[in-house]
């Protein structure tokens, strides 16, 4: 019988479409900042807030992401898939059961607070685990204006408590300033096509 060894895990969660610095950035933020000692990408086949039109392939995103992560405490995967869940909430309750041994943390950057609350039980995943919000360029007053962050905003932790996040009682979060990565992966896309294969192909030139 084997037995888990507790880890302090946190879990960034997205389309990855694509992968980029940008996540990679936040990923080594994260580990130093909160003292975790891991960061799982959790890659999922759909975002439901997304468009699918310009959705690479699941198997493109998976193995572009672990190109770009390249790190011994960064680990790309495919739980999401395997768990056939498609909200946040969901997963993040198969994780805290499959895993009872480990303290999960959610990562998430400073426009995915900005528009938290049109994500499905949002208000649970407050309630589930410990919240890092880590910021980006232009979100910063607006992810704090942001309804989520003014519903939970007596449970936000101070900055300099950050490295107790992971083993705090939920709810509790906190907002994480750090060197700002203005990558986007929306930009990156629009210089991208897919084929039905799964091919990258080239984008058309604009006509002149």
């Amino acid at each position: 019988m084997t037995t888990t060894i507790a880890r302090k895990v946190g879990l960034l969660g997205g389309s990855f479409n694509p992968a980029h610095e940008g996540h990679r950035d936040i990923s080594l933020a994260a580990l130093a900042y909160l003292g975790l000692d891991e960061v799982w990408w959790l890659v999922a086949p759909q975002n439901p807030l997304k468009s699918s039109r310009d959705m690479a392939p699941f198997a493109v995103r998976l193995g572009e992401a672990e190109r770009i992560a390249s790190h011994p405490r960064i680990r790309v995967s495919d739980l999401e898939m395997r768990f056939g869940t498609r909200y946040t909430a969901d997963t993040l309750r198969r994780l805290k059961h499959q895993f009872r041994a480990h303290r999960f943390v959610w990562l998430m950057g400073a426009d995915n607070l900005a528009g938290m609350a049109d994500w499905k039980d949002w208000q649970q995943i407050f309630h589930l685990v410990p919240i890092a919000v880590f910021d980006r360029p232009t979100y910063t007053y607006q992810a704090l204006a942001a309804k989520a962050a003014r519903r939970f905003a007596c449970f936000r932790a101070r900055e300099q408590a950050a490295r107790t996040l992971v083993t705090s009682s939920p709810p509790a979060w906190t907002f994480v300033h750090h060197r700002l990565n203005p990558i986007s992966a929306t930009e990156i896309r629009r210089k991208r096509l897919w084929d039905k294969a799964g091919r990258r192909v080239a984008r058309p030139a604009t006509p002149r």
